[in-house]
């Protein structure tokens, strides 16, 4: 079974190794996810009726909203891109515009579709390669007669030459060969614009590379680097480039996510001026998007209508309710993610697949040194985390780094050591780091 086509319970049991509760969360994001597969099974015309269901998480910081975002990019076989809704200004405005999250969203799916591609020629590319290699190690002969002893010596030499190159022999050998550049318009382009050329609507780069002739330089790598640009030159004759870009367009459309962070940054409440017109503009942008617009990219034009589109936000300041109506109404589904307790910090330092315990002790390891953590230091972790969360600002699981950095930073600093082979830690040793931070109000502003 693909990782597409994992049945709900399955997408929560493989977010349940990273992500601590929000179990809400996780059934909604699994069901809109299993939709996508069950729309694809659908063969008569109410198949194209069918939208996606978009879900907007709400909740503090630190509780899960962007993790839950980053897991699901490595567990869905599908174009994935997080963007930010800060970053996107009303038209006329300096800052990056909506439909570039969808041309976001195409390259993502386009060097998925390329990677997959590349996995199919890799076999024959690999061998193109290693009679490329064979040509700079042992140029061929000019105009040679194939029947003279001459050439019949040349061939020998030649096969001798290629099996010590299969077996290995000549990795570390310097060549020299002309390796394409194409940066040569790009520089030019960063002239017209500073922001990148993808956020132009028509692709000036690709233009004027094609048109340009493309400059080759010559460089001098070992065989192993060598064979990794040539492979990828070789890989591209191979590959059909416009399949590739058709199918990166159909994946874009049919199984494209979009996770929009910090929407509630650009909510705004009713009659609001200077600033928060710009932020009401950017809703009002964005609301094409979402209901189904169509948007050129370099590869193609795709329609957004079958793209499922994840919002979250903390909403302190503001609330879903102050985002204008047509947008709240383009995201049926509202979650609202739990704040962490006591106990939800415990589980996170020790029970995920890389749990921040797990990510110390793999980092003190590398200096041959074992780090151990008993219950009740791992409980007054906890508890620090969450007091300080409380009397400062609740920042999530985010505060547990911060008091990990704090609580191991001497011995992270006198590492590597001699005469350190294992370091133990107690509920004394985090209770007598952290007791006169905890006890000092405005100093635990600043140090935690």
């Amino acid at each position: 079974m693909s990782k597409f086509s994992l049945t709900p319970k399955q997408i929560v049991q493989e977010l349940d190794k990273y992500i601590i509760g929000q179990d809400s969360a996780k059934k909604s994001v699994a069901i809109a996810l299993r939709n996508r597969w069950r729309r694809q099974q659908v063969t008569s015309e109410i198949r194209d009726e069918i939208l996606p269901n978009n879900i907007i998480m709400i909740g503090s910081t630190g509780v899960g909203k962007t993790e839950i975002a980053r897991r699901l990019s490595h567990l869905v076989q599908a174009p994935f891109v997080k963007v930010e809704a800060s970053k996107f200004t009303e038209v006329g405005y300096v800052g990056r515009d909506v439909d570039s999250m969808i041309r976001d969203l195409v390259d993502n799916s386009y060097n998925i579709v390329k990677s997959e591609h590349e996995i199919t020629v890799r076999e024959a590319a690999l061998e193109m390669t290693n009679e490329r290699i064979m040509d700079l190690l042992l140029p061929p002969l000019n105009n040679p007669d194939k029947e003279s002893a001459e050439y019949q010596r040349y061939q020998t030499t030649r096969e001798k030459m290629y099996a010590k190159l299969m077996a290995g022999d000549f990795e570390d050998r310097q060549v020299e060969f002309k390796v394409q550049e194409d940066s040569s318009s790009s520089a030019m382009m960063q002239i017209f614009s500073p922001m990148g050329m993808d956020d132009l609507g028509m692709n000036i780069q690709d233009m004027l590379g094609n048109a340009m002739p493309k400059k080759k330089k010559m460089r001098r790598l070992s065989v192993t680097e060598a064979r990794v640009l040539i492979t990828a030159e070789e890989s591209d004759k191979l590959i059909d480039e416009e399949k590739v870009q058709h199918e990166a367009i159909r994946r874009a459309e049919q199984d494209g996510i979009v996770f929009v962070d910090e929407i509630d940054k650009i909510a705004v409440e009713r009659g609001g001026s200077g600033p928060d017109v710009s932020r009401e503009g950017v809703q009002r942008d964005i609301l094409p998007i979402i209901e189904g617009s169509t948007v050129k990219t370099k590869y193609g034009t795709l329609t957004t209508d079958h793209i499922l589109f994840i919002a979250a936000g903390a909403f302190h300041m503001s609330k879903p309710s102050d985002l204008i109506p047509e947008l709240q109404g383009r995201f049926p589904i509202r979650v609202e993610l739990e704040n962490l307790t006591e106990d939800d910090f415990i589980k996170i330092l020790t029970q995920p697949k890389s749990a921040l315990l797990k990510q110390y002790t793999a980092l003190v390891g590398a200096e041959d040194v074992k780090i151990t953590f008993n219950k009740d230091a791992i409980a007054e972790i906890a508890r620090v985390a969450f007091e300080v969360n409380e009397s400062v600002e609740n920042i999530g699981a985010r505060r547990l780094h911060t008091i990990m950095s704090k609580l191991l930073e001497e011995t992270l600093f006198d590492l590597p050591n001699e005469n350190t082979k294992s370091i133990k830690v107690t509920k004394s040793m985090v209770t007598n780091t952290f007791k006169d931070t905890m006890a000092d109000q405005d100093l635990s502003k600043y140090i935690l």
